[in-house]
C-alpha cells in the first residue's frame, strides 16, 4: 500500500479519527491502556482517551475497573476482562519461569521470604484490601539498600505475587494501590495456552495499529479501513500508541519526535521521583536523574531495568538535559 494509505489506516485502528465512542469499547479497541505515575497534565492512560473521546468523565474509567469490573489492571496496563485467560496464561509463564537472571532471582526471593510471602497472603486474606504501607516488612534483609525501595521489600513481594496471578489490585486511595487475593477479585475463567494466547495478544496489537512494516513494505490488517479521516485535532501523549515506537511514527510520518520532558524535584512515591525509560514501545527501566549543570554531567540517583538498554535511553536523555537546562 502507499505511504498515504498505511497513514489513514493507522490513524482509523487507533480510533483518532473521531469514531471512539465510550471508555470501555475505546479499551476494548486498543487492547490496552498503559499506566504510569507521571502526570504532569494527567495520568497517561486518562490522556490517551481523551484524545480519542475528548473530555469524558473520568470516574467511568474507575467505575469499569472498581465497580463493574469490566477492566482489571495487571503489570502497569488496564486491560479489557476479556483478555483475562491469556493474561492468566502470561501470569502461569512468569510461575514456571525459571532461564533468565530475572526469574533466576524471583524464584530466589521466593525461597528466602517464605514466611513472609505466607504473612503477606494470611494478612490479605484477613483484612484486605489493604496499602502496601499496612503491612509489615518480615522479609529476609536484602544486602544494602535498593535504589527506590531502601530496605523495606514489601513492595517487591506485592508486585511478585501480583505478576504471578496471586494478588489482584482492586482499587486506588489517594493514588496508591489497593491489593486482595487475586482469587477474591478475577473472576472464575480459563486459562488460555500460551503459544495460543501469544498469538491471540499479537493478532490484537496488529489490529489496534492497523499497519505493520516488513521488509520497508507497509502490510494492513485484514480487518483495516483507509477510507478518508476527517478533519480532526487532537493531542497525543508520548505513551499513545500512534507515535510510542519512534522509529515507526518516523517511519509512517517522516518525523522522530524529541525526548521532551519536565524532570520535577523529587517526591515521595517509592522514595523518589520515577522516570519511565523507553525503547519504541517498550519499558526498559526507571531513573531519577539530576543534571549538575556546572559538570554538564547526568547524575542518577537510582536506575533499574534492562542494562542492554539503558545506556541508550540514558544517554538521549542526558542529551536532553544538557540542551535544556544546561
Amino acid at each position: 500500500m502507499t505511504l498515504e494509505q498505511a497513514r489513514r489506516i493507522a490513524v482509523r485502528a487507533q480510533l483518532l479519527d473521531g469514531s471512539a465512542r465510550g471508555v470501555l469499547s475505546t479499551v476494548r479497541q486498543l487492547g490496552f491502556l498503559q499506566l504510569d505515575p507521571v502526570s504532569t497534565v494527567a495520568p497517561p492512560q486518562q490522556l490517551v482517551l481523551w484524545s480519542r473521546l475528548g473530555p469524558f468523565d473520568r470516574t467511568e474509567l474507575d467505575r469499569l475497573l472498581w465497580v463493574e469490573r469490566k477492566l482489571f489492571e495487571w503489570n502497569a496496563f488496564i486491560w479489557p476482562i476479556e483478555s483475562l485467560p491469556l493474561i492468566r496464561a502470561e501470569m502461569r509463564r512468569i510461575r514456571r519461569a525459571n532461564t533468565s537472571a530475572r526469574d533466576r532471582w524471583r524464584r530466589e526471593f521466593l525461597q528466602r521470604n517464605v514466611s513472609f510471602r505466607r504473612y503477606v497472603l494470611r494478612q490479605l486474606e484477613e483484612r484486605g484490601p489493604v496499602l502496601s504501607r499496612e503491612l509489615e516488612d518480615r522479609s529476609t534483609p536484602r544486602r544494602g539498600r535498593h535504589s527506590w525501595h531502601g530496605s523495606r521489600q514489601v513492595a517487591q513481594m506485592l508486585e511478585l505475587l501480583h505478576r504471578r496471578g496471586e494478588l489482584a489490585v482492586v482499587g486506588r486511595r489517594s493514588g496508591q494501590r489497593l491489593w486482595d487475593l487475586a482469587a477474591r477479585w478475577y473472576p472464575e475463567t480459563e486459562v488460555a495456552p500460551l503459544r495460543e494466547a501469544e498469538r491471540i495478544l499479537a493478532e490484537q496489537r496488529f489490529r489496534s495499529l492497523g499497519v505493520r512494516l516488513e521488509q520497508g513494505e507497509w502490510h494492513a490488517h485484514p480487518d483495516a479501513s483507509d477510507a478518508p479521516v476527517p478533519d480532526r485535532a487532537t493531542l497525543l501523549s508520548p505513551f499513545d500508541r500512534l507515535v510510542h515506537d519512534r522509529d515507526r511514527a518516523e517511519a509512517l510520518f517522516g518525523f522522530r519526535y524529541r525526548l521532551e520532558m519536565y524532570v520535577p524535584p523529587a517526591k515521595r512515591e517509592y522514595g523518589y521521583y520515577v522516570l519511565p525509560l523507553l525503547v519504541g514501545d517498550r519499558l526498559v527501566g526507571r531513573a531519577e536523574p539530576r543534571f549538575d549543570r556546572k559538570t554538564r554531567k547526568l547524575e542518577l540517583l537510582g536506575a533499574w531495568g534492562d542494562s542492554s538498554r539503558l545506556d541508550q535511553v540514558l544517554a538521549e536523555l542526558a542529551l536532553f538535559l544538557e540542551a535544556r537546562l544546561g
